[in-house]
């Protein structure tokens, strides 16, 4: 019986470029190829493996159910390229490092990280998505990323982690609501917060929880702009970092009250898979030193 032909990594590489962009044109692009190159090299191989990677869609592609199950292998096996390659060549770190980031995280706290870590490795190609909490665990464990800053409480299960900032959360109403001292000051208003998933929205629900405070509904957006912005509109109230504060410095628009220690003390963990060993991944733990 014939032995299956290997898959060649470049041809992973772009079907994971295109998979993650959605389309031939913007993956040329990035990958400095021309579009019929790219369409070539997906439809080889679709052929090799004799099935359908993509819905086609328009001008938009999707993946299909074989196709999300191959992008999982082509990002472990180029991650695996990756490395094997910084370990023959030497002791610098080189490849691809994909890692995921709450969004308050990676506009507050990473630039100044990533900028420090690119100069020092400028051969690996750093790849960062955004998400909540666990979303993001969920990431690490399917091997999408290969770490996560993300925040307690979340279920260290199978995971590795690492200290890397402690963050203040304060509570956030329209301007001139009374002053908040305990969750029945806030009563039934709405709550305006990231996904089911977001470890500051599960603090905020167990303080309320906890003295039986049922906020009216829950509104649920993806970035603090439109978060900051509802509750400045008065829509509601919400748990955010300090630091957003001091980035958007939404103090005109806003109320900001502070929490209690237990509930206001969020540790931010850079976590991985049990065991996972990578260059490039050390080289970013070495370069966190946790911030108070």
């Amino acid at each position: 019986m014939a032995q299956p032909q290997a898959i060649d990594l470049v041809a992973l590489e772009i079907f994971k470029t295109v998979a993650e962009l959605g389309g031939v044109t913007k993956a040329a692009a990035k990958l400095h190829r021309v579009q019929s190159n790219v369409t070539t090299r997906v439809k080889q191989l679709e052929e090799q493996l004799g099935t359908k990677l993509f819905h086609r869609e328009k001008r938009r592609l999707s993946l299909s159910a074989e196709g999300r199950l191959l992008l999982d292998y082509a990002n472990r096996l180029l991650t695996l390229s990756g490395e094997a390659h910084a370990a023959v060549r030497g002791s610098v770190p080189r490849g691809t490092l994909r890692i995921g980031a709450l969004e308050s995280t990676a506009a507050t706290r990473l630039p100044p990280i990533l900028s420090a870590y690119h100069l020092a490795y400028p051969e690996v190609q750093i790849e960062l998505v955004t998400g909540t909490t666990g979303a993001l665990v969920a990431r690490v464990l399917s091997r999408d990323v290969q770490a996560a800053f993300v925040a307690e409480p979340f279920s260290a299960q199978e995971l590795d982690m690492q200290l890397a900032f402690t963050e203040e959360l304060v509570l956030i109403t329209p301007k001139n609501h009374e002053r908040i001292l305990t969750p029945k000051d806030v009563g039934n208003r709405t709550v305006i917060a990231f996904a089911t998933g977001c470890s500051y929205r599960r603090r905020l629900e167990a303080w309320l929880g906890r003295a039986s405070v049922v906020p009216e509904r829950i509104m649920e957006f993806g970035s603090y702009h439109a978060i900051v912005a509802c509750v400045a509109a008065g829509s509601g109230i919400a748990v955010v970092p300090r630091a957003i504060i001091r980035a958007l410095r939404p103090e005109q628009e806003v109320e900001i009250f502070p929490l209690p220690a237990n509930i206001a003390k969020a540790k931010t963990q850079l976590v991985w898979r049990r065991g996972h060993q990578s260059m490039a991944l050390d080289a970013l733990r070495q370069k966190l030193k946790p911030v108070k």
